[in-house]
């Protein structure tokens, strides 16, 4: 496939030679270990996979579970995906300096790079091919009373910027999505990822 068979309106598309257009989107989540990226790339993926699509979920965590690395690529579709590896993602989430230095340069060209300022608070873009949003997600989540919930607040930005899936789709899978435990969570969740496409809304007007 071509560059040029490539669009973000606001979703990734490509197009088969009988012309046929489908949908396909793919993001890379990374940061620490213990800031949630494999949460919020399982959740998105579980949405999806509700919602009728095909998708995979790739996890990858370094040497610590806490504190060294972890990212995993989530893939969407709606036809049959052939990889779940990545090479070139319609969209990174950076939630720390040392994932954005390490996948900006992959996004495709038109990409969305969504940044985690709150850690990551001054930086050079090498890229102007792509949009790049920062989201001070910390910030986000402690208005809405839970801190820790800074990547529901990124999950919910990136819901509400990239189209990939509408958000009450998401806050609709949460029930199924949570263990039993842990679905008194869910009012929080929901407030944390309204919250994170509020400030979507309010600063680039999406």
């Amino acid at each position: 496939m071509q560059d040029d068979d490539r669009i973000t309106v606001p979703v990734l598309q490509k197009q088969k030679s009988g012309g046929h257009r489908f949908m396909y989107y793919s993001v890379i989540m990374s940061g620490f270990g213990g800031q949630g990226v494999m949460l919020i790339g399982e959740l998105l993926a579980h949405a999806a996979m509700k919602s009728g699509l095909n998708v995979t979920w790739m996890p990858s965590y370094g040497v610590e579970m806490r504190g060294g690395t972890a990212r995993c690529t989530v893939v969407v579709s709606d036809e049959k995906i052939g990889s779940p590896i990545v090479e070139e993602p319609s969209a990174v989430i950076a939630m720390n300096m040392p994932s954005l230095e390490r996948f900006q340069n992959r996004i495709v060209t038109g990409g969305l790079l969504m940044v985690n300022s709150t850690i990551v608070q001054s930086f050079d873009p090498s890229r102007e091919d792509i949009e790049i949003i920062n989201v001070p997600t910390q910030e986000i989540a402690r208005s809405v009373g839970r801190e820790r919930m800074a990547n529901i607040a990124m999950l919910g930005a990136f819901l509400a910027r990239s189209g990939i899936l509408p958000l009450d789709l998401v806050e609709g899978s949460l029930d199924t999505f949570l263990i039993p435990s842990r679905r008194n969570l869910i009012p929080e969740f929901q407030k944390t990822l309204r919250a994170g496409k509020k400030f979507i809304e309010e600063n680039l007007g999406a």
